[in-house]
């Protein structure tokens, strides 16, 4: 059966045939490709095609496909048990390879996905300044629960509105919004708001409307904003965290939130997710403190086995060199080719981490990402599939290179889009 057929097949037991929506190719149209295995940057498809993966199932899989000793690692843990429900060695080594790793994260607590880490240091940041409200960033993704739903409301005091059906009214009640980049807004906010917000939460470089960074003195502002009114600072570090330095953005940048929230790499490929901060505000999740978050799969064995194995080749090896030059050389390429042709295009890029966006100005915030050239980018997507490469099917996630690629993999893909009409 080929990629069409599955997919008639999975519509009739699934919603939509998938179970995420990004995977639906609703952003680029067509039928969405069925991967059957994957090895290094290469996946080969249901329809017998190879294709070279810049999506990396999402970002987790920075080494690339089925790296040897992550598989070793995944079988060994998976022979001794799949799930214990009760404490095991490794989660207590893990824990201490990443406190080892990030100097201001003195305790963790292991969940089973970004979301669920996120949906914890809300209620965490709750629990410890016994305020209410949140304020986070139109275009910042953090999962899928009620409060992280909102989108931008009329204005900046007003709150925000859901942006899915079923979620509560009062969640959109306590959740403020603002344009990522905007200092000035966040200062407004927390000016008319601020004794009544318990955290401000913000991917540091932002990953869910195409790779946007953060402007000068931005992050900076936060932290001091954030640390003026009392309110926590939470950097969402589910795609920052180990991907440009064996440890967080915020270390690499010299800027300490109170909580960080993990999750992809830190799996290896793997389902799981971390809270951690300092010990003080750590102490106030049960059975410490009165906030309650429990799991039963939360610190799965073999997830963890996953997680330490990459961690610890990332320590190891160091490629975030390989990762940015190649990741250079990939943007300065699109770069070249769009200005040959004429097209409204340019490629933002940090580390590993791109983005082709279909305009010529520099995207800063989300209204910059959807000012863009979404049937371009459509067109881009099926194009490179054509050609043999798979880029995420969406124009607001991010592409990523991983330490498996290589130059011919980079000079192919430049190659191919040259190619493209």
């Amino acid at each position: 059966m080929d990629s069409k057929q599955w997919f008639e097949r999975a519509n009739k037991v699934i919603p939509g045939g998938v179970n995420s929506p990004v995977r639906a190719f609703t952003g680029v149209g067509g039928t969405p490709v069925y991967f059957r295995s994957g090895k290094g940057s290469k996946v080969q498809t249901e329809d017998g095609t190879e294709l070279i993966d810049f999506c990396g199932s999402w970002g987790p899989l920075i080494l690339g496909h089925a790296r040897e000793e992550i598989v070793d690692a995944v079988s060994k843990a998976a022979a001794d048990g799949l799930s214990f429900g009760a404490n095991t060695a490794i989660e207590a080594e893990f824990a201490e390879l990443v406190c080892g790793q990030v100097p201001y994260i003195e305790m963790l607590r292991l969940v089973s996905s970004g979301t669920e880490a996120v949906m914890t240091a809300i209620r965490l940041a709750r629990g410890y300044t016994g305020r209410r409200k949140i304020l986070k960033f139109d275009g910042c993704y953090h999962g899928h629960t009620d409060y992280m739903l909102v989108a931008s409301g009329s204005g900046l005091l007003t709150g925000g509105i859901s942006s899915s059906a079923g979620v509560s009214p009062s969640a959109t009640e306590e959740v403020f919004v603002a344009p990522y980049n905007d200092l000035a807004a966040v200062q407004e906010i927390l000016s008319a708001n601020g004794d009544e917000i318990a955290a401000v939460i913000v991917e540091p470089i932002a990953g869910n409307m195409g790779l946007v960074e953060p402007v000068e003195g931005f992050l900076e502002g936060l932290r001091a904003a954030t640390a003026n009114c009392g309110a926590l600072l939470i950097f969402d570090e589910v795609i920052n965290g180990f991907r440009l330095g064996p440890t967080t953005y915020g270390n690499l940048a010299g800027i300490t939130p109170d909580i960080t929230t993990l999750g992809k790499i830190i799996g290896g490929g793997m389902p799981i997710g971390a809270i951690g901060g300092v010990t003080e505000i750590m102490s106030t999740l049960a059975p410490l403190g009165p906030v309650y978050q429990a799991g039963t799969l939360s610190g799965n064995p073999v997830a963890v086995a996953a997680g330490r194995k990459t961690l610890e080749l990332l320590r190891d090896e160091n490629p975030y060199l390989k990762m940015e030059i190649l990741g250079q050389r990939l943007a300065k390429g699109i770069s070249h080719i769009a200005t040959e042709k004429g097209w409204e295009l340019h490629c933002a890029q940090r580390g590993g981490m791109f983005t082709p966006f279909f305009r010529k100005e520099p995207v800063r915030n989300l209204d910059d990402s959807k000012a863009c050239d979404q049937a371009a980018h459509a067109r881009y997507f099926h194009h490179m599939l054509e050609q043999g490469f798979y880029t995420p099917p969406s124009a607001f996630e991010v592409a990523f290179v991983s330490a498996a690629h290589t130059e011919a993999d980079i000079d192919a893909f430049l190659e191919a889009l040259g190619r493209m009409i």
